[in-house]
């Protein structure tokens, strides 16, 4: 199953944290809060503290 972007429907990696294409992802939150979202959202899924929404 191909993922998808929330924004632009682009194709997004399936071992992606995030539910978004970094292009929309700095166009929404600015490169810097986008990085920094995205580290920490691989530093959850690295401790096995990040929440997944898929049921």
């Amino acid at each position: 199953m191909t993922r998808k972007c929330i924004y632009c429907n682009q194709a997004v990696s399936d071992d992606s944290v995030i539910d978004f294409c970094d292009s929309c992802g700095i166009r929404v939150w600015g490169d810097k809060m986008f990085r920094t979202i995205k580290e920490s959202m691989e530093g959850a899924r690295a401790n096995g503290t990040l929440c997944n929404s898929e049921l």
